[in-house]
């Protein structure tokens, strides 16, 4: 992201979205960055009519009547969702004074506002916030992000609080499965302007029942098998590490490696808690149809569950 980022951030003045903010940080993004601050207001909104006209009967006026008290509080909410897109944007503009920032507001079901913002918009990364919530909580609130890195046509970040604050250098974790999404995923963070000691670990995780199928059920990985493969079966993985590797080099960053067995879902997640990683990078589809039976698509279940913030990453 060398040239000016476009960023949508989701921001309702909880303390998951004000995560998220502060998160930003340590995502890499260049001194040149447009911002919107978007919140949007939960609530019905019933335009007023062309020509408002008295009731014909008393239950008429008794519909009016209700349909202004759902005017006003929709108004009244739009106006509290313009003072806390305000202070987001006054947050923003304190950690990037070099970023463009303004607010914006809406009223709409929350995931589907944002979603439309950042298409209409052409957004290039859209922040969320998200956070450990109670059953109730996550249909009505978590629900929010995992319908915005399902739906959203653009790379989302949901931003969690940083488990290395102390430490100015950054761990980004990179969910490699040969796919072109993956690819992205790489690239992604190749083009991001990272610390001086940040480093990026690549990691694959095949289910152990599967790896001897994978590089002939899937032709878009039969560019990283070869003939020798017969007597190695993770040789195909260990020459597309290496290509993912050397991609990396040029941004800067120290670089390890691991392929693991197992389910890739909970591989990265578990992996990225044990290394403290500060975020974990993944392709938004994977591998599809049969190839994603075979390798696992794994972007909603980590992007939900992850202790640390996660990008989608989207062409």
């Amino acid at each position: 992201m060398n040239k000016p980022a476009k960023l949508l951030i989701a921001y309702d003045g909880s303390e998951h979205t004000d995560a998220a903010v502060e998160d930003l940080r340590r995502a890499g993004l260049p001194q040149e960055t447009e911002a919107i601050v978007l919140t949007v207001a939960d609530v019905w909104f019933y335009p007023p009519p062309a020509d408002a006209v008295p009731g014909s009967s008393q239950l008429d006026d008794k519909i009016l009547q209700r349909t202004e008290k759902m005017r006003a509080r929709a108004m009244t909410a739009r106006q509290e969702a313009e003072t806390l897109a305000r202070r987001g944007v006054a947050r923003l503009q304190e950690l990037f004074p070099s970023w463009t920032v303004r607010a914006e507001t809406d009223i709409n079901w929350p995931g589907w506002g944002i979603i439309s913002k950042a298409e209409e918009w052409g957004a290039d990364l859209v922040v969320v916030g998200s956070g450990k919530h109670s059953f109730m909580e996550r249909i009505q609130l978590g629900s929010i992000s995992r319908k915005v890195v399902d739906a959203c046509n653009r790379s989302v970040r949901v931003g969690r609080r940083s488990p290395n604050l102390a430490d100015p250098a950054v761990r980004v974790l990179i969910g490699v499965d040969g796919s072109p999404d993956a690819e992205l995923a790489i690239d992604a963070v190749t083009q991001r302007q990272w610390p001086a000691g940040s480093e990026a670990r690549l990691m694959t995780i095949l289910e152990k029942r599967l790896i001897f199928l994978t590089p002939r059920f899937i032709p878009r990985l039969a560019r990283w098998s070869s003939a020798e493969d017969s007597h190695n079966d993770r040789a195909w993985v260990e020459r597309m590490m290496k290509a993912a590797t050397e991609k990396l080099q040029s941004a800067g960053l120290e670089i390890s490696s691991a392929i693991l067995t197992g389910d890739p879902r909970q591989g990265l997640l578990d992996a990225a808690s044990n290394w403290k990683a500060d975020c974990i990078f993944v392709g938004a589809r994977g591998l599809s149809g049969i190839e994603r039976f075979l390798i696992g698509s794994v972007s909603s279940g980590v992007s939900a569950e992850a202790s640390c913030s996660v990008e989608v990453v989207r062409p």
